[in-house]
């Protein structure tokens, strides 16, 4: 494996310039650039003292852990009673649950006997609880190891300082906690936030992390943005949920469905209960919402001021009785607390600083992503002014823990690579050009190569005449039609049948409907339909897919209805792409010479894979790995292989299983055995690299094994991270017209990974907001790339996506793999499965997405707990359906 040598890094200089050395690029013109890291000039060598932390009321015992801020704020007041005694000015951290550090030895351990702080008194909202502080030293944590890490001393791995840097994390975190709201390690305020529909609104913030560089440390800062509750009124934030101005309009229409809603809204949120019965606020969680509205919702009740034997009343009396209170709307649910106690909304308040946690919707998400959208110099901007106004270097707590860092973002050495030639078929004006900006178009250009020529084929139409009329659609279709035919694809019948259908009724039949009415001579398969979606509802989508990938064989391209109100000859074009790929043709390619160069003529499968995960809160329902894999030799067409693993599993098992298969089509592709695998793997943090490599890489080993006993060959194994915290920005008028890196922009220096070659890849031309570079880790490599080889081949191959007329920014292979798992959802759509991607629960950083490999799916839920490959109709496992 080609790395860096940790005996070229600049002798014992802590912050010596690393000397050129083998394992870093050369190719391009060099320039300076800005990244959002601030290199501390200073940090611990010496040891920090980790204590496990229990706080429990003087009385009695906490039957679930308040929240975060809560119990930071009960054990900072501890601190403070205690720092200048029993502390003797010690400083502690903490990280609101259970583990605190200090940067000295508080107290001296003895066994099985725990230090305690009796008697702090905490006091909110005018109540005052006792509580008792239980310590006991759990670790002591060798910061040492960090330096010998940055420097590449040793054998010491990733894994190896998390520890440390947890520490330092805590101790950075601990100081912006008192600027800002935290949630982990990022931290938001209300400054700057906007009101968004459903009850929520946008706050700005940052993240804050502690990273390695090679021979530095260094700490990351990164512009955020959450969805948080809006404080005040309940009923005001239902309302605008409910998309309603009053809330008599709810009288008599509460639907299961409405309180379900509310309910999803409400779970867990901690309310101010405030009326006239109750002296102060009183803070509850809520659990749920009743089935019933308060003047139907029923209890026993003994009146206390006239005794007697109890009555039954509903909630709304009780309100009457008990605090003459007249409900305003008693029409409305109520809400269920502790002990099955029930609250009217109308008396509640939504406590300040509370974090939504659940799905956004559409609406919701198009708001997020144009309140977060902010161009470079403006990110770069709210980076500096933050960091100068919370001035870290100078907080005796980070001084404490022996770090010392400027306000100012580091810079560092990239180079852009040339762009490579782009090659169109036969007829194009201009078949061969480098494009300019990662950017170029159709006009006068014909597809690479044409796919099966588009005889048999339908359109069917999920949408009401009325809306969309016959004459619209065969209006469309000859515009399609022409446009194939100028692009270099025939379609040799320009009037395929046109069948309405009901998207309210069973959808498999009516797409069986539309399949049955191609007439196509026997023993000949239908080819595609063109399926006209009246919006952009996820059910009949995912419907249409699944019947025709597990039962009817047939592609499919799917389309909104508004496009054929409005059609235009761009939006044909991109449907003839993806026509064209589906039916095995290629739509662009790089030059074959140029591409044998960079595989050193060698014939080359690429791997792609990547794992989903089923939302948060559906641990009975399956994760999906996908692996994508070449049939060419030069890395244009893929075919792929869908495997359901036990929910939430990172580990990919039957991977043997899908190499053999994708080996095999590779021979059967190009009559040729790959002498060298390039696989490329996303969905793992850093933290997982090792485990991932050395199972995965075995699991290859064994599958090229299988097929001939002896055959080995070249296996280079790259991670791909494309959700990190790194951004760069470039210095006066180096960036492009959005102020981004511009593409092949690449840095394999001082801010990557001690110990690896890897390296951050501009690959594409942002279209608005801060370009985000993908991450690339070569992790294992037989074919001893050079670095300027992997960095090349790599950034080449994002000119080759099939449907695009642009670079893209993750390599195909593992942008083929989510799209497959994306459609892996329409595969077990009968399963109600809905995915995210493995890598949102990770940041990058380590201790990311910390998915345990041996985690299992919920009791009595075998079904989703066996890994097995998924299988699609025969007619289509060998194509690029997925597209």
């Amino acid at each position: 494996m080609s790395v860096r040598s940790g005996a070229s890094r600049g002798g014992t200089a802590l912050l010596a310039q690393p000397a050129q050395q083998q394992g870093y690029g050369s190719l391009g013109r060099p320039q300076k650039v800005f990244v959002n890291l601030v290199e501390f000039t200073k940090f611990p060598e010496a040891d920090i003292y980790q204590y496990n932390v229990v706080v429990v009321p003087e009385r009695g015992d906490f039957k679930r852990l308040p929240p975060p801020a809560y119990m930071r704020s009960v054990f900072d007041a501890a601190m403070g009673a205690h720092r200048q005694g029993k502390l003797k000015g010690t400083t502690m951290v903490y990280d609101s649950r259970k583990i605190a550090y200090a940067p000295k030895r508080v107290f001296y351990p003895i066994t099985n006997v725990s230090w305690q702080y009796q008697h702090v008194a905490y006091n909110e909202d005018g109540r005052t609880e006792n509580y008792v502080i239980k310590l006991r030293e759990a670790a002591v944590v060798n910061t040492s190891i960090i330096s010998e890490f940055i420097r590449g001393r040793g054998n010491v791995d990733v894994g190896d300082i998390q520890s440390a840097l947890n520490a330092l994390d805590l101790a950075i975190g601990s100081v912006l906690h008192l600027e800002m709201v935290g949630f982990n390690r990022s931290f938001f305020t209300r400054e700057q936030s906007r009101a968004i529909s459903g009850g929520l609104e946008l706050w700005r913030g940052f993240s804050f992390s502690v990273r390695p560089g090679i021979d530095r440390l260094y700490l990351n800062v990164n512009t955020a943005v959450t969805a948080m509750y809006t404080p005040g009124s309940l009923l005001d934030a239902l309302m605008s949920l409910l998309d309603m101005r009053d809330p008599s309009q709810l009288r008599g229409r509460m639907t299961p469905q409405t309180v379900r809603e509310m309910g999803s809204y409400l779970r867990g949120l901690i309310l101010h209960n405030e009326h006239r019965g109750i002296q102060g606020k009183r803070k509850f969680s809520v659990r749920g919402v009743t089935s019933r509205p308060l003047d139907q919702e029923s209890f026993e009740w003994e009146d206390p001021d006239h005794p007697g034997p109890p009555a039954t009343i509903t909630v709304a009396q009780y309100f009457q009785r008990r605090y003459n209170l007249h409900l305003r709307y008693p029409f409305l649910p109520g809400l269920v607390g502790r002990k099955n106690s029930v609250f009217p909304i109308e008396f509640c308040e939504i406590a300040q600083n509370q974090r939504f946690r659940g799905k956004l919707d559409d609406r919701q998400t198009a708001d997020m992503v144009k309140f977060a959208c902010q161009r470079p110099g403006d990110n770069m901007n709210r980076i500096c002014d933050v960091l100068r106004q919370v001035d870290l270097g100078r907080s005796p707590v980070v001084q404490s823990f022996g770090l010392a860092l400027p306000t100012r973002l580091s810079e560092v050495e990239s180079r852009i690579m040339p762009a490579p030639t782009v090659n169109y078929g036969r007829g194009s004006r201009d078949a061969s050009f480098v494009p300019q900006g990662g950017v170029w178009n159709m006009r006068d250009k014909h597809v690479s190569v044409a796919g099966q020529e588009l005889k048999y084929w339908a359109v069917l139409v999920l949408a009401s005449k009325q809306y969309v009329h016959e004459g619209s659609v065969q209006s469309f279709v000859t515009m399609l039609v022409s446009t194939c035919g100028n692009t270099g694809y025939r379609v040799g019948n320009p009037r395929p049948p046109i069948v309405y259908g009901n998207p309210n009724s069973d959808i498999a039949r009516e797409v069986t409907r539309a399949r049955d009415s191609i007439r196509a001579p026997s023993g000949v398969a239908p080819q595609l339909l063109l399926v006209i979606l009246p919006s952009t509802n996820t059910q009949v989508y995912q419907t249409v897919k699944n019947c025709a990938y597990t039962t009817l064989g047939i592609h499919t391209q799917c389309m909104q209805a508004k496009h054929v109100q409005r059609p235009n000859m761009q939006y044909c074009a991109n449907l003839c792409l993806k026509i064209n790929a589906k039916l095995g043709g290629s739509n662009q390619a790089l030059p074959s010479a140029h591409m044998e160069q960079l595989l050193r003529r060698k014939p080359t499968l690429f791997l792609g894979c990547d794992v989903t995960h089923p939302a948060p809160g559906e641990q009975h329902k399956p994760s999906i790995a996908s692996v994508v894999g070449s049939v060419d030799f030069v890395g244009l067409r893929y075919v792929a292989t869908l495997i359901q693993l036990p929910s939430r599993q990172e580990m990919v098992d039957k991977l043997q299983e899908a190499i053999v298969r994708h080996l095999k089509l590779f021979f059967k592709g190009t009559k040729t055995k790959p002498q060298r695998i390039v696989f490329y793997r996303d969905g793992v943090s850093e933290t997982q690299f090792a485990q991932v490599r050395d199972r995965e890489i075995i699991e290859i080993q064994r599958a090229c094994a299988s097929v001939e006993n002896g055959y080995k060959p070249e296996i280079t194994f790259l991670a791909v991270l494309k959700r990190h915290n790194t951004r760069f920005f470039p210095m006066g008028r180096d960036g492009d017209r959005t102020g981004n890196c511009v593409p092949g922009t690449v840095i394999d220096r001082a801010v990557t990974m001690p110990g690896m070659t890897d390296f951050y890849l501009f690959a594409h031309a942002a279209i608005q907001g801060t370009s985000r570079p993908t991450h690339y880790y070569v992790l294992h490599d037989d074919a001893n790339f050079t670095a300027d080889a992997i960095q090349q081949l790599t950034y080449h191959l994002c000119y080759t996506y099939a449907i695009c007329t642009r670079s893209v920014s993750l390599v195909p292979p593992v942008y083929y793999a989510h799209r497959v798992a994306d459609r892996a959802r329409c595969h077990l759509v009968d399963m109600g499965v809905g995915f995210e991607e493995a890598s949102s629960e990770s940041n990058g950083y380590y201790g990311g997405a910390g998915v345990s490999a041996g985690r299992q799916a919920a009791p009595g839920r075998a079904a989703a707990s066996v890994a097995k490959i998924i299988k699609i109709s025969s007619h289509l496992d060998e194509s690029m359906y997925f597209m």
